[in-house]
């Protein structure tokens, strides 16, 4: 995730980092090679685009704008959506500290390093990165070794945990039920992220705004190399920056777990969890919190 102050005229003219202008330079090179292709074209031969009118662009222009609007704003929602469900299991992480505070610490401490497990996994699941290793640096071995979904086996571990504290008498009916109400939470929040992260965006969707767009912005130079000459290039570009940056934001936005710079901090938030559940359980030596690194916090 991007993190940097309210940009100034400098860093919004210069500025790299965080800009989406990487990931479509090569695009843009392209459209600029079509584009003098179209000038050099229109100055050897004058007359040959004038029957090529600008007001067809301006309407699929418009069109293609509200159509890329739509599609943004569905890519964004799974952002947000993302990003609330963290937030969530951050608040039930904290609750369950909590309200494990009156435990005798050998029956507080698995618990909650387990919560430090269970969102170290979640994160690792989420990416396709080593979910059992990411498991492994805070949990003991256990059955979530050889189950097919390791973090889910680790909160029914959990659950598990619990159940044993209220039939030795170290609970209540009522702390078991407020304590497994946050393991639910938890689960509730695995189960909304997989949904996000295993349910993209219909595929013929995309595919039809990535070929308008393209189509669009290396028609463009056609219509408008006759009467503008080599100032086509700016308008051109201008227009393929907007569209082609939209479009390859939308991507990013689409999976907001990745690993993509305006993708979810997972790794921050995983180990503010992880600083917390240790810090609860009597641990001196936490952790240090992830700071951003060339305004990009992982």
């Amino acid at each position: 995730m991007i993190v940097r102050p309210k940009p100034g005229l400098r860093e919004i003219l210069f500025a790299l980092n965080g800009s989406i202008l990487p990931r479509i330079a090569g695009r843009l090179a392209t459209i600029a090679a079509v584009s003098l292709i179209a000038i050099l074209a229109a100055r050897q031969h004058p007359g040959v685009f004038g029957e090529i009118s600008a007001i067809p662009f301006t309407l699929i222009g418009i069109a293609l704008s509200i159509f890329m609007s739509f599609r943004n704003n569905a890519c964004y929602d799974r952002w947000w959506e993302g990003r609330k469900l963290w937030g969530a299991l951050i608040i039930a992480a904290r609750s369950l500290a909590r309200q494990t505070s009156t435990l005798q610490p050998e029956d507080r401490r698995p618990i909650l390093t387990g919560v430090a497990a269970f969102t170290a996994g979640l994160a690792a699941r989420l990416r396709e990165a080593d979910e059992h290793a990411a498991i492994a640096s805070h949990a003991p071995p256990g059955e979530w070794e050889s189950a097919p979904n390791p973090t889910d086996s680790l909160l029914q571990g959990i659950g598990r945990r619990c159940l044993e504290l209220l039939h030795q008498g170290r609970i209540g009916a009522i702390h078991h039920s407020l304590l497994e109400g946050q393991l639910v939470a938890l689960s509730e929040v695995q189960a909304g992220c997989e949904r996000i992260a295993t349910t993209p965006i219909p595929f013929a969707y995309s595919l039809l705004l990535h070929r308008t767009a393209h189509i669009f912005c290396l028609a463009l130079p056609f219509a408008l190399a006759g009467t503008l000459g080599w100032w086509t290039l700016l308008p051109v570009l201008l227009v393929s920056y907007t569209f082609f940056g939209l479009d390859a934001l939308g991507d990013q936005l689409e999976d907001p777990f990745g690993l993509e710079p305006n993708d979810l901090p997972l790794d921050a938030m995983s180990r503010l969890v992880e600083r917390e559940m240790l810090a609860a359980s009597g641990e001196a030596q936490l952790p240090p919190a992830l700071a951003a690194r060339h305004h990009v916090l992982t």
